[in-house]
């Protein structure tokens, strides 16, 4: 059975042993770090680090293929769209000018801006795959309870769970719905124009929306009937105790981060300028 996209992956690997707080804490430390550095030696040696998880993982490129594809294609818009708006942005933050080549009014090709969304384009190769490490190897209870642990109100760290098991029940849904349609004569291949095609889909698209609803309702009644909400605390099944290998993983999170602050501020900017 193919992949649920953004769904919990099973393996045996020593990423999927840590507990879901665990992998938070090393989450928000890494993204953290990602987000203020604009030291590109910083950046490259926490992409081959992102790297080097993926591997540790066993989680297989083709399972989160589609996601990071769409956001590839995301980055590339965004890069659009800093030279349109902003295309002497890395001069004015570099304070030189190496033009290449000029192409019309105030358009034209530097190093200083090639350089400048070379960072902004690596900032995405060190968080992305981070981020969905960190969704496809935590069982949503877990991600739950470890958002519970660090002090997230339990209420929205459940509404959080039921919004990443959704996830899967969604596609599965769509999937089903899909083929039950298609049984029925109506087209969704390439064979059809675009506007037809487009038109077909409604009649996949309300079935699911009624479903979710549905589904909705039912999980909130027995919420309800559970009584969810009474009590101020919860305890959580899922909840994987600190072992050593957390506590570890946590130290060695702390002193990266620590020291990638340290280069990064350690002249006062965040941006490092190899055009002095």
């Amino acid at each position: 059975m193919a992949v649920e996209m953004l769904s919990y992956i099973e393996r045996e690997s020593p990423l999927h042993r840590l507990s879901g707080a665990t992998k938070l804490i090393i989450f928000l430390f890494w993204s953290t770090a990602a987000m203020l550095t604009y030291d590109t030696r910083i950046l490259f040696v926490m992409l081959i680090g992102s790297l080097i998880i993926f591997k540790v993982s066993q989680i297989q490129l083709r399972e989160i293929a589609f996601v990071l594809l769409f956001i590839l294609f995301f980055l590339l818009l965004n890069n659009v769209a800093i030279y349109i708006f902003s295309p002497r942005q890395g001069v004015e933050i570099y304070g030189t000018s190496h033009e290449l080549f000029h192409i019309w009014g105030r358009y034209n090709v530097t190093w200083e801006q090639i350089f400048y969304q070379l960072n902004v384009t690596l900032k995405y190769f060190v968080v992305i795959p981070a981020a969905l490490l960190f969704i496809v190897t935590t069982h949503p209870s877990e991600f739950a309870a470890s958002l519970s642990r660090i002090g997230v109100s339990y209420k929205i760290s459940y509404a959080v769970s039921l919004a990443f098991r959704y996830i899967p029940d969604i596609q599965r849904d769509y999937k089903t719905i899909s083929k039950a349609q298609q049984a029925r004569g109506i087209d969704l291949s390439r064979n059809e124009k675009f506007g037809r095609r487009l038109k077909n889909a409604v009649a996949i698209i309300m079935p699911l929306i009624m479903s979710s609803l549905d589904r909705i309702e039912t999980i909130s009644n027995a919420m309800e009937l559970r009584g969810f909400g009474k009590k101020k605390r919860r305890s959580w099944y899922s909840e994987k105790p600190f072992k050593k290998a957390d506590m570890w993983a946590i130290l060695i999170t702390v002193v990266l981060f620590v020291a990638a602050m340290v280069i990064t501020f350690h002249d006062g900017s965040r941006f490092y300028n190899p055009f002095k």
